[in-house]
């Protein structure tokens, strides 16, 4: 029978508390934290979805895992078990354990970039693009046009575009192109999945000019639930076959293990490259810790063994990618628009046209962060022009393609009453929507300006 309910394959056996705020406290703290929800504290939040890195609840086996850590300096038992569970999930044979995906984002394209190099990728993430841009390289984004319409249906909008790939490498020539990039499932394209299809093509292209090829893998248990479910001649593979399939592809991936290995702190960098490997290896152990821990405690490297395993199956996968489905068709059925079809791990709502009386560079995103937070104590983040627009010359704002606002779900954290209390939230932002302002940005850094900056409402 087809339940319409979603269950959770879970009971809980712990639970945090939640400071339940009022509206004018809200207000208060949001102005305090100068309209910029990355300078909440958490206690002043009543459903965090900022962001699903690291926020995941942790399995019964999880915990077992960490009370057996191996804090060993050089070689920890630990290490060997999280060694063995990427090699036999990538297949490649050399890994680097890192405390977070951006970690080993830094080593590798602090690497193979530098002055006068371009990545290519279907999005950059906003941490990577960073890490490219911080070697003094060029990142191009070039995700198919289909991902660029919100209200297209296309089931692989997560998709690289290769017809432009080929034109970038003819442009600037292969021998310049430090890394071409796919992320699965891509994130700032609205959590969008990325085929077998068009992984097979933009590997063949690779192969051709003899690129570097990279996954960045963080969330390839969720691509691979979509190509199952969704890709003609996967159905019968099981999920983690399929990522399996996908790994072969590339010459390596990056991965931050806070997304589908579920744990709150850890990633990898996995190659097949020795040298590459070698000159990275060099690198971490002066900035992040000796090679078997990289910067993780053995506890964290025991629970990212056991997590690899635990999001391949079926009942946890099928869970994850509905719960956030359900978020997104409850929204779209209260008439609010969001980027279809609805992604694995957040559900991002188009901005530019809910409040469209507010112009881009007032950012209507960072409005609608702002007013879910007042009104709900939700905390979501904005992936427009404040993440990434650029300045011109003139000082004037280069706008984003797409003004969002993501809500990402922690894994297995909220309950669907939680959620439907988000649902709630949104049918009461309707009915004022016209009277929000927007705002104008009076403090910002040089790099990933959306963490720290500081915003003012306008007029």
């Amino acid at each position: 029978m087809h339940h319409k309910i979603i269950i959770e394959p879970f009971r809980i056996k712990m639970v945090e508390k939640i400071n339940m705020t009022t509206e004018e406290e809200r207000v208060e703290m949001i102005q305090k934290a100068h309209y910029n929800p990355f300078l909440l504290t958490a206690e002043e939040v009543i459903i965090d979805l900022l962001t699903d890195s690291g926020t995941g609840a942790m399995s019964a086996e999880q915990w077992a895992g960490m009370m057996r850590g191996d804090e060993s300096y050089a070689g920890a038992r630990s290490w060997i078990r999280m060694k063995n569970a990427v090699q036999e999930l990538t297949g490649y044979e050399y890994v680097i354990p890192t405390h977070q995906g951006r970690a080993a984002e830094h080593l590798l394209y602090g690497k193979v970039g530098g002055p006068g190099k371009v990545f290519i990728s279907n999005t950059h993430f906003d941490t990577t693009r960073a890490n490219i841009e911080y070697s003094g390289a060029t990142a191009f984004d070039i995700p198919i046009d289909e991902a660029l319409i919100p209200s297209s249906e296309h089931p692989f909008k997560g998709n690289m575009n290769t017809e432009k790939l080929r034109q970038l490498i003819a442009e600037h020539g292969a021998q310049n192109i430090g890394a071409v990039i796919l992320t699965v499932t891509n994130n700032s394209g609205g959590g969008q999945p990325v085929s077998l299809a068009n992984t097979k093509e933009v590997s063949d292209i690779c192969k051709e000019f003899g690129l570097l090829f990279v996954l960045d893998c963080c969330r390839i248990a969720e691509n691979a639930y979509f190509i199952k479910h969704r890709e003609a001649g996967q159905q019968d593979k099981t999920y983690k076959q399929i990522a399996q399939e996908m790994f072969s592809l590339a010459d390596g991936a990056v991965m931050s293990a806070k997304k589908d290995a579920i744990v709150n702190m850890g990633g990898f960098l996995a190659l097949n490259d020795k040298r590459l490997f070698e000159e990275c290896t060099t690198v971490l152990i002066i900035t992040e810790g000796y090679s078997t821990y990289g910067g993780l405690s053995g506890r964290d490297m025991e629970a990212i063994a056991i997590g690899l395993q635990e999001v391949f199956e079926h009942d946890y996968l099928h869970y994850r990618i509905t719960s956030t489905t359900y978020l997104g068709r409850k929204l779209n059925e209260l008439g609010i628009p969001t980027i279809r079809p609805i992604g694995g791990h957040a559900v991002y709502v188009d901005a530019k046209s809910f409040y469209d009386h507010i112009p881009v560079h007032q950012f209507p995103g960072q409005a609608l962060a702002v007013e879910l937070y007042k009104l709900g104590g939700i905390r979501a983040c904005e992936i427009g022009s404040v993440m990434f627009g650029k300045t011109a010359e003139d000082g004037s704002l280069i706008p984003a393609k797409m003004e969002l606002v993501r809500m990402a779900i922690p894994r297995r954290v909220y309950t669907q009453s939680q959620i439907d209390y988000v649902v709630e939230v949104f049918a009461e932002l309707r009915n004022h929507k016209e009277k929000v302002k927007g705002f104008k940005i009076v403090k910002e850094p040089k790099f990933l300006r959306h963490f720290t900056a500081h915003f003012e409402p306008v007029g």
